[in-house]
């Protein structure tokens, strides 16, 4: 009776949020890659950031690869409701530029070696 009840509740479907299969939830995910890569022009030019485009396009890629391994349909469509909202945020200017500017702070740029670098950053 157990073993019944276990197959019931493991053959359960969750219902979609988006997307109905794979191949559908890609294809959201890389309209968003592509809005975001349209956008990224006017997002330099309107926020004023001491960025490229180039390296702001660089940026999104690495963005985007980062969540490259994630396989389940729901969360990719997750995922992409929140860039989407990203987006929205970002195109209409209801973010500041210190939130644009936070997207870089994980990226490795060469640390500087003379003192006055190192006493600005807080290092010994």
């Amino acid at each position: 009776m157990a073993a019944r009840q276990a197959t019931k509740t493991a053959l359960r479907q969750v219902k979609p949020i988006l997307s109905v299969d794979r191949s559908e939830a890609k294809k959201r995910a890389l309209n968003l890659y592509k809005a975001w890569y349209r956008q990224i022009p006017y997002i330099v030019t309107d926020y004023d950031i001491p960025k490229t485009a180039d390296q702001c396009r660089e940026k999104l890629r690495e963005e985007f690869l980062k969540n490259s391994h994630v396989t389940d349909i729901r969360v990719i469509d997750m995922l992409v409701i929140k860039g989407q909202m990203e987006l929205k945020e970002t195109v209409e200017i209801w973010k500041q530029k210190g939130h644009i500017m936070t997207y870089f702070k994980d990226s490795l740029e060469p640390k500087s070696t003379d003192f006055l670098s190192k006493f600005f950053t807080g290092q010994n």
